[in-house]
This record gives structure tokens, sequence and C-alpha cells, in this order.
């Protein structure tokens, strides 16, 4: 048979016998806290229940066996057994019969290992409106204007060819020059400016022209 004694602010301490030996176990119990600890002490079978007494700044609790009366005292510093208590004011404090000590704490269970991160899904052709892009390969499409990222593969001269017979289709002036010869200069290198045919020098900033 167990006995416990309520302190208040959720602490309690439970007293209990097993062989001969009696087992002092403190509960403190707070809001997303609880702490719990046990001591055992060798004091021979109990010939009373066991008495509470406020001492101090702690408890004492009277153990009467056939043989002797031994203290228990439960202190801030720790639980110990002693053959009496010091002098000075002793306040009985009422104990209750209990059914069983308090089950011990379960430990924390541990942290279950990441999942490892799935592989990125390639990205899918996207389509808005008349706009059009597309990864593999790299391929981008708005209205009539088309962008390819040329491969290393033959058909990468058509392709280029494909795309600069669509873009001059758009208005954008492309010059084409002779096989062989270097490609005509239809802007000012220096400013901007829009040259003649055949000119030498720029109208505008007047630099030579190569």
């Amino acid at each position: 048979m167990a006995y416990r004694c309520d302190l208040g602010n959720g602490q309690s301490v439970y007293l209990d016998q097993q062989a001969g030996r009696t087992i002092v176990t403190t509960q403190s119990s707070r809001p997303g806290q609880q702490q719990q600890a046990s001591h055992s002490f060798t004091t021979g079978e109990w010939s009373a229940p066991p008495q509470a007494f406020q001492i101090g700044n702690g408890l004492g609790f009277q153990i009467t066996t056939m043989e002797r009366t031994v203290w228990i005292v439960v202190q801030a510093s720790g639980t110990n057994l002693v053959t009496e208590l010091p002098s000075g004011d002793r306040q009985p404090i009422s104990m209750q019969v209990t059914g069983a000590l308090p089950q011990p704490m379960q430990p924390m269970q541990p942290m279950q290992p990441m999942q490892p991160m799935q592989p990125m899904q390639p990205m899918q052709p996207m389509q808005m409106g008349d706009m059009s892009m597309s990864l593999s390969p790299m391929e981008m499409r708005m209205g009539n204007l088309e962008m390819r990222m040329p491969s290393s593969s033959p058909s990468s001269t058509s392709t280029s060819r494909a795309v600069a017979n669509t873009t001059s289709q758009t208005g954008n002036p492309i010059t084409h020059a002779a096989p062989g010869t270097a490609p005509i200069a239809k802007f000012c290198s220096q400013c901007g400016s829009a040259l003649q045919p055949g000119a030498k020098f720029c109208s505008q900033c007047g630099v030579q022209l190569s």
C-alpha cells in the first residue's frame, strides 16, 4: 500500500514499502514539464503507517518498524535517511492512501530521420497564349518569332538558316554578304548612325569605316 503527500503547485511525494525497503518518489508536474525521482532505503517492514511533517525548508517522514523508528528527510539538496530530526518546529501534514506509485516517465522518442528529397521532375513545355517554351531542346516561340539553341548535330546549320529566314520575315534588316567576303556594315560602330552604301566615312561622326 502506497501513501501520497500533496504539497501544492503540482508537487507530490509518494511512499511505499517493498521487501523491507522504503521507496520515496518525488514528482513535480507543471505545464509542458514533468520531473520525477525515486530513492530506496533499507528500513524494515512498517509496523504503522508513515507520518509526514513540515520541517524548516523540507519534509520529514517518520517510518516506524518493529525494530526501530527512522526518518526520511526530503529537501531541495536531496533525499536522505536519518535516525533523528534536528530540533525545531514540526507541523504535521496529512497523507492519503493511494493504489500505486506513479508510473515512470516514458523516454522521449528519437526523431525520425528526414526522408530524402525527391529529384525534381524535368520542366514540362510551357505555353501562354501565342508564346511557348521548351527546354529539351531549348526552343522558344512567340507569334512569328522563333528562337532555338543550336545543337552539335549536322542539322544545326539548317536550323540556324530556318531561324534567320523566319527573322527576316519580321521586318528586321538582315544583310547577307557574298560567299568568301566580309558582311556589309549598315550602321556606324562609333555612333550607330545608318551608313550609305559604299561610304568610307560616317556622315554623322566622320569615323573612317573599315
